[in-house]
């Protein structure tokens, strides 16, 4: 089957013919009526291309560094909760997979494995924790001393989650939220990290936080002893905080379109965060990654790495941690092959003129 499945879509097709319409849901969905879902990728076509002709792109490079760990290409592995729904070895696949092909993974606080079980998997490979902060705000400062413990690289302190978005997909049906996110996991499945964090009753001290600010998050980075990214960054005066608080790096995201809807696709907030941070700090960003040419498009913006989500869950999904590698596999012939078309050897010596919004070029 894996033959035949020679883009992202195909996988997403694939997986979604096959899941448990509860799971296909739970992963596909977005808030409301979606219309930031679709503008993630929408809006990666309305960007065009300016490519250089008669350049020696015989050797192309697309290894790069993120806050100094190297990477083989710039493409990583968002974190996305509840692996376990669609393959029984869960997170521990798709991190061996992202392990193999030299690039990043992002543990989910939601994971369906517990961190230590991942974190063995690293050896060398670039790893980081992702973290929802709940009512207790120690016990974020916890955590982040036991990612470090077990060999995580970076927390990913998620900013854009003070309470859940209307996600009208729940279960295999559609209905308001209610409790975390409105999805209940099968018995045989446990949220492990959240479990060890805060008991296996933990209904109402896992509800996200509402009341945090951006000095809670300084405080957060000023005792955390790995670096800490902010993930959910979409306006230059958010990217301004979060850089005020100490953080290492932001992450432009909009949750995939599960929170907010109608706010900017992730690559039409992209140039504005790039610009307000001027190099201060490394940029980067996920949603609606599904083709090499859109993750050329998000580094000529700026961004220094992107992230993939649901397309990783989705090669998990049809082939365990083989179809995660594919996917990632495609990706970085994809982005390849676009560079040595565009006359780009090097994904770090992208020039931001190599892209161009469709409604600036000029019409006979």
């Amino acid at each position: 089957m894996d033959t035949e499945l020679i883009c992202l879509d195909d996988y997403e097709r694939q997986a979604l013919s096959t899941l448990d319409t509860r799971y296909g849901d739970f992963f596909a969905a977005g808030a409301d009526d979606e219309q930031t879902l679709q503008d993630n990728r929408a809006d990666f076509k309305k960007l065009r291309f300016r490519p250089r002709m008669m350049r020696n792109v015989a050797d192309v490079s697309l290894s790069t560094t993120i806050l100094g760990n190297l990477i083989s290409l710039p493409v990583g592995i968002a974190p996305t909760s509840r692996h376990k729904l669609v393959h029984h070895l869960g997170e521990e696949a798709t991190a061996r997979a992202a392990k193999s092909m030299g690039t990043c993974f992002c543990l989910s606080t939601y994971a369906t494995t517990k961190a230590a079980e991942v974190a063995g998997l690293s050896g060398d490979a670039t790893q980081w924790f992702q973290l929802y902060i709940f009512k207790d705000v120690q016990m974020a400062q916890r955590q982040i001393q036991k990612a470090k413990k077990h060999g995580f690289k970076a927390v990913v302190v998620t900013v854009d989650l003070p309470v859940v978005g209307n996600r009208r997909k729940v279960n295999g049906t559609r209905k308001a939220n209610s409790a975390i996110d409105g999805f209940e996991l099968p018995p045989h499945l446990r949220h492990e990290i959240i479990e060890e964090l805060l008991g296996r009753d933990n209904s109402v001290t896992s509800k996200p936080c509402s009341h945090l600010t951006w000095k809670d998050l300084a405080m957060i980075v000023s005792a955390s002893p790995l670096p800490v990214i902010a993930k959910g960054i979409l306006t230059e005066e958010d990217a301004e905080q979060a850089i005020k608080a100490g953080c290492s790096a932001v992450y432009v995201s909009n949750h995939g379109g599960r929170q907010l809807d109608g706010v900017y696709s992730s690559i039409s907030a992209l140039p504005e965060v790039v610009k307000a941070v001027g190099g201060r700090v490394e940029v980067y960003m996920d949603g609606g990654i599904r083709t090499g040419t859109d993750v050329l498009k998000a580094l000529a913006l700026g961004a220094r790495a992107v992230f993939i989500g649901r397309p990783a869950i989705y090669g998990l999904a049809v082939g365990g941690e083989k179809g995660v590698r594919r996917v990632i596999t495609i990706l970085r012939d994809e982005l390849k092959l676009a560079m040595q078309l565009s006359g780009i050897t090097d994904v770090n010596d992208i020039p931001r003129s190599l892209v161009q919004h469709e409604s600036l070029i000029p019409r006979l």
